[in-house]
């Protein structure tokens, strides 16, 4: 009877634990930030970034942030890293910020796209919601050009029903201190900045669970 006692004693002990355990580390759900310089920090402490910031915001939500975001990186690159991204992660949530140096090297806009539909349907197939954020260039290659770069993102944005993000660098890219010195990069005092016009899309995203 003492044994039987203790073992029903033991296993009350250890599904109270586990209850416990459960109620304060619910598991996380991995939101993707795929980006270029602009969310991986570049010119500063990675801890500054934007991303750092929205990562401190989402953790009351219980969600885990993964920055996959490369100085330099293009949407051609984005998309032959995403296969694994997914696979490793398995995020619930994407935000892709890409297409920034496409336009600054003069690449195709038709290939641009392509790259970005591509990694929005990897995303969804895997049961990801979306994020689109919309990119500005200046006009070096031409009005055609640019204009065709600015209308890419909303395309895609309406064809794949995922939100939109269309003044993310808008905000801080006509504010001289707000820019490091090759005037392309946001700097770290706009980082807060650039979180504000993402937050509401981010978080409406977020809490569609």
């Amino acid at each position: 009877m003492k044994i039987a006692h203790s073992i029903c004693l033991l296993i009350t002990i250890v599904a109270t634990q586990l209850a416990f355990a459960d109620k304060a580390s619910p598991q996380t759900q991995n939101l993707l930030v795929l980006g270029d310089s602009i969310s991986a920090a570049y010119g500063m402490k990675p801890e500054e970034g934007w991303v750092a910031l929205l990562e401190e915001k989402l953790q009351q939500y219980n969600v885990g942030t993964v920055n996959a975001s490369i100085s330099g990186e293009t949407t051609a690159g984005g998309l032959a890293r995403m296969p694994a991204l997914i696979e490793q992660y398995k995020p619930r949530w994407v935000i892709i910020e890409l297409g920034g140096n496409d336009g600054l090297r003069g690449y195709p806009i038709g290939k641009m796209k392509d790259n970005l539909a591509s990694i929005i349907e990897q995303s969804q197939a895997a049961k990801a919601q979306v994020v689109l954020i919309g990119m500005q260039i200046p006009p070096n290659y031409g009005k055609r050009y640019t204009r065709l770069f600015s209308e890419a993102f909303p395309e895609l944005a309406e064809k794949y029903k995922v939100s939109l993000i269309p003044t993310f660098l808008e905000s801080v890219a006509v504010k001289p201190d707000a820019m490091q010195s090759d005037g392309i990069h946001p700097n770290a005092s706009a980082q807060s900045a650039l979180l504000e016009a993402a937050w509401p899309s981010i978080l409406a995203m977020v809490q569609a669970q």
